[in-house]
């Protein structure tokens, strides 16, 4: 056991983590959710920090990093506070290393189509390496926080849909009905038909169900600056892959989204501020297990997992940025839906990217009003004429640079850099958006002062956004 090989001092420290979580636990602190979970072993059932239950008494009480190693010790999800709907631990964003790298790739769905030798090839490592690292990190194994995710996907169609049963079992990656029904049975102590019940939602034709769309709610936690997000897309918006309508403060984005296993189209509304909730999404999909990938992907294009409390404290104490961050609090640094789509889009501009998707891009089957394409694929352009462009687009292809949600970022940025004709301008955006790093300098290879940001570290991405929402000269965009 644990406690057998732990020195005196690390048991301490273990004991005092313990008992700070415990205290946020007992004021029901929303900052900690998805930071971890608790459990109860007198009930059985594991929640989210905030959870309005009444709080439970400390000898009873134990601690996981995952909902995954929750449930893989026994533990049901809550009914109340629904443990595995809340956003995930920011940390995972932030983290370059292989434990970061590997939840990323869970996220997109990467066990659920190429197993756990996929991920460790994508990672670069054994698989005996990454479940040893996964789990003694996280407490949970690969094949464990895939099938949480699945089960979460489950829930969200049963509660959301028509879907028969059978549809949403696979469609959320279980191999079969049985794995199916065990696992929410296990997990929500209910059937799907029970879970399906208490939504209020009737089974209907999967048809129909089908093309209604999946309604999400993107949950995030603390503040959530939207308008700077959606002004941001707004901007960059590219003719035949994007659109945004409405006015500020009820606009809605849509977009196109090319997936694993078929497209996309996706609308997500703009939220008025609040301390904590949700973006209301509506997704259709082509084929519903991307799903899963879907929602991932939009979470990193939105920064859904950000800890705007962490981010806020650090930036606000610079008095140049106080002021900024009073303005806008819960201020975001959006990543991107398709990061080799955004490293070209950097690269040629909105212009030219809205041309590109005209003339390479595949028509959907179905267009959607002014939504008619897919942005093109970097094999597609890897012989386009531009040569700057081409060598980009060529790299993406090939595989030698990777932007994807697993990707090495020292890798890609030393990458990046060996390509003929991209600027430090484009590497820089590259970083923040495609690679979604937290920390990028905004004055890296734009000639500001270098030094004045490093009191913004490690949210130097964030900075950034600021000063672009607030105007501010020099701020790349």
């Amino acid at each position: 056991m644990e406690s057998d090989t732990r020195t005196p001092a690390e048991a301490d420290r273990a004991h005092e983590a313990d008992e700070t979580r415990y205290e946020a636990v007992s004021s029901r602190d929303a900052r900690f959710d998805g930071v971890f979970f608790f459990a109860v072993v007198t009930t059985g059932i594991y929640c989210r920090p905030s959870c309005p239950a009444v709080t439970p008494k400390r000898e009873n009480v134990r601690f996981f990093p995952t909902a995954a190693a929750a449930q893989g010790h026994g533990f049901r999800a809550c009914r109340r506070c629904r443990p595995d709907a809340v956003p995930g631990s920011a940390e995972w964003n932030v983290r370059a290393d292989v434990v970061g790298r590997a939840v990323r790739l869970i996220g997109d769905g990467v066990v659920d189509r190429e197993g756990v030798p996929g991920l460790a090839a994508r990672l670069g490592y054994s698989t005996r390496q990454v479940q040893r690292q996964l789990t003694a990190e996280l407490g949970a194994g690969p094949v464990a926080l895939a099938r949480a995710q699945r089960a979460h996907t489950a829930r969200v169609l049963l509660q959301t849909t028509g879907l028969p049963v059978t549809d949403i079992a696979f469609a959320a990656g279980f191999a079969s009905v049985r794995q199916f029904n065990d696992t929410i049975r296990q997990i929500y102590a209910r059937t799907p038909s029970a879970l399906r019940a208490e939504s209020g939602t009737r089974a209907g034709s999967g048809r129909a169900a089908f093309a209604a769309g999946i309604p999400l709610r993107l949950a995030h936690r603390g503040p959530y600056a939207a308008g700077p997000v959606f002004d941001l897309l707004a901007r960059e918006a590219v003719a035949g892959a994007e659109e945004m309508t409405g006015e500020p403060g009820t606009r809605t984005y849509r977009r196109t989204l090319r997936l694993p296993y078929g497209t996309g189209i996706v609308a997500v509304d703009e939220a008025r501020p609040r301390r904590g909730g949700w973006l209301e999404a509506r997704l259709h999909l082509t084929d519903l297990r991307d799903l899963t990938t879907a929602v991932q992907r939009l979470r990193r294009l939105f920064d859904l997992d950000a800890d705007p409390y962490a981010v806020d404290e650090r930036l606000a104490a610079d008095p140049r940025l106080a002021p900024l961050v009073a303005a806008r609090p819960g201020m975001r640094s959006p990543g991107a839906a398709d990061p080799d789509e955004y490293a070209v889009r950097a690269l040629v501009g909105r212009d030219v990217a809205g041309e590109l998707t005209e003339a390479y891009g595949k028509r959907l089957d179905v267009p959607c009003g002014p939504l008619t394409h897919l942005f093109p694929e970097p094999a597609t352009l890897a012989a386009h004429p531009d040569p700057v462009l081409a060598g980009l687009a060529a790299a993406l292809a090939d595989g030698r640079l990777r932007l994807d949600a697993g990707a090495d970022r020292e890798e890609a940025v030393r990458v990046l850099r060996t390509l003929p004709g991209l600027d430090a301008r484009t590497v820089t955006l590259i970083r923040m958006r495609a690679l979604g790093e937290p920390d990028v300098d905004p004055d890296d290879g734009t000639g500001g002062d270098r030094g004045a940001t490093e009191p913004w570290r490690p949210w130097r991405s964030y900075a950034h956004q600021h000063l672009l929402a607030a105007g501010v000269s020099g701020a790349a965009t």
